[in-house]
C-alpha cells in the first residue's frame, strides 16, 4: 500500500508505510534515571465550544493516555505546557486535571509531578503572583503528587529583577511541603517569559536561578531546563549542589543530554516523551544495563522528528503530539482545546507521520495509513 503525500514543492509523492510497528514491550522500572513524558490532553469533540471557551476535555481518553505511559515505567509530568496550560486550558480546568491523574496515579501505582504556576491571574501585583502560586501549590500537594514550579507570565510581568524571582521563590521553596521540581521555560515556548530570572542575559539569569537553589538545596529535588542549548544545560547541571537533579527539557538533544558524560548526566521531564513513550522507555531500560551505544541507537533516530514537532513557532508543538496520538489510536480524533489543531501546516502533518511511521511508533500502522488518508481528503488531496 502506498499513500500520496505533499512535498515541499506543493506537489504530490508517493509514500510506503511501514508494515510492522517496532516491537516493544512494558517492562521493569528504570534504575538509572529518573523520566517524566510530560503528557497532553484529549479534548472532547462533541462539545459545543469555541476556542476562547473553558476546555471541554475526554476525562475517559485523557486518563487512558496516562496509563499507557505509566504501563512503559514512565512517569507523568501532569498540567504542563504539553497538556495546553496558557494555551487552551485555564487553572479550573487544569485543577480537575490535577485532581483526576493524582487520584489515577495513586490507584495504578504511577509516578506523577504536577504543575504549579499564577494562570489564574492575567497580570498581578508581587503579592497576588506569590498567592496564585501557593494556592495551586496547596491543591498539588493535597493531591499527593508532587509538585513542579512552573514559570509565571505573570511574575515575569511583575518582576523589576532578580530579587523580586528570589523572594517570591524563595517564600515559595520555604513552605513547601516535600521538595520541588524548578521548571526554567525558555522564549522560544511561551515569548511572555523573556527575561526570565529577572534578565535577558542568560548568564545572569543562570546566576540568579543557581542562587535561588542554593539557598534552599533540601527543598528542590531537581530542576527542568527547556532552554534548547544543550551546552548551556550541561554547564549549569555541572554547577548544581549535591543531591539536586537536571531534568533535561531540550526537545533537540535530549539524548547526548541523558548518555551524560564522565562528570554527569540529565534526567528527563519531556515532551516528545508523550509520542515517543514506548521506544523512550526501551531505550532508558537499555541504558540501565550501562549500553550507552545501544541506548543512542535507539533514541538518536527520533531527533529528526523531534526537532519537526518542535520547530519554530515551537509552543505550537503540542499540535504535532496530538496528531501523533490521534494516528497511534490513542484517542478517536484530531480535536484539540482552543481549536489548537489549525495551528500547523499539511505538510508539517505529512512529515511527522512520515517520520514517526519510519520509527515504528504506530501500533497499528494500517490504522495510521487510514486516518491520515482521511486528514489529507479533507484538505483535497485524493489518493
Amino acid at each position: 500500500m502506498t499513500i500520496q503525500l505533499p512535498d515541499p514543492t506543493g506537489g504530490l509523492r508517493t509514500y510506503e508505510p511501514r508494515s510492522e510497528p517496532l516491537a516493544v514491550t512494558p517492562g521493569t522500572p528504570f534504575t538509572s534515571r529518573t523520566v517524566f513524558s510530560a503528557a497532553h490532553v484529549v479534548a472532547d469533540p462533541f462539545a459545543d465550544v469555541s476556542p476562547d471557551s473553558p476546555a471541554a476535555v475526554d476525562w475517559d481518553a485523557t486518563l487512558a493516555f496516562r496509563r499507557h505511559l505509566w504501563s512503559h515505567g514512565l512517569g507523568v509530568a501532569e498540567a504542563m505546557d504539553t497538556a495546553q496550560r496558557g494555551m487552551g486550558l485555564d487553572w479550573a480546568g487544569a485543577a480537575e486535571l490535577i485532581r483526576r491523574s493524582a487520584a489515577e496515579a495513586r490507584a495504578v501505582g504511577g509516578r506523577i509531578a504536577c504543575g504549579v504556576g499564577t494562570d489564574q491571574l492575567a497580570a498581578g501585583s508581587l503579592v497576588e503572583v506569590r498567592a496564585a502560586y501557593e494556592e495551586q501549590l496547596a491543591l498539588v500537594e493535597e493531591a499527593g503528587a508532587q509538585a513542579i514550579l512552573m514559570a509565571s507570565r505573570a511574575l515575569a510581568a511583575a518582576a523589576s529583577g532578580p530579587e523580586d524571582y528570589l523572594e517570591v521563590y524563595g517564600h515559595l521553596l520555604r513552605q513547601a511541603a516535600e521538595p520541588v521540581i524548578l521548571h526554567w521555560l525558555g522564549p522560544m515556548f511561551d515569548p511572555a517569559l523573556e527575561g526570565y530570572w529577572g534578565s535577558s542575559d542568560l548568564d545572569a539569569a543562570t546566576d540568579t536561578f543557581l542562587e535561588v537553589i542554593a539557598a534552599h538545596p533540601d527543598k528542590v529535588d531537581g530542576i527542568k531546563v527547556s532552554l534548547l542549548d544543550a551546552q548551556r544545560e550541561i554547564d549549569l547541571r555541572r554547577r548544581l549542589p549535591q543531591g539536586v537533579r537536571c531534568y533535561t527539557g531540550d526537545d533537540f538533544n535530549y539524548p547526548e543530554l541523558i548518555a551524560g558524560d564522565d562528570q554527569g548526566f540529565s534526567h528527563a521531564l519531556l515532551g516528545i516523551f508523550d509520542p515517543l513513550g514506548p521506544l523512550a522507555a526501551e531505550a532508558v531500560r537499555v541504558l540501565d544495563t550501562g549500553n550507552t551505544a545501544g541506548f543512542r541507537g535507539l533514541l538518536d533516530p527520533t531527533v529528526e522528528l523531534s526537532r519537526h514537532l518542535f520547530q519554530t513557532p515551537t509552543r505550537f508543538y503540542k499540535t504535532g503530539v496530538v496528531f501523533l496520538a490521534w494516528l497511534a489510536g490513542h484517542q478517536s480524533h484530531f480535536t484539540m482545546v482552543g481549536g489548537l489543531q489549525s495551528a500547523r501546516s499539511l505538510p508539517h502533518f505529512a512529515r511527522a507521520y512520515e517520520l514517526a511511521d519510519g520509527l515504528g511508533l504506530f501500533p497499528d500502522p494500517k490504522l495510521a495509513e487510514e486516518r491520515m488518508k482521511n486528514l489529507l481528503a479533507l484538505y483535497g488531496v485524493t489518493q
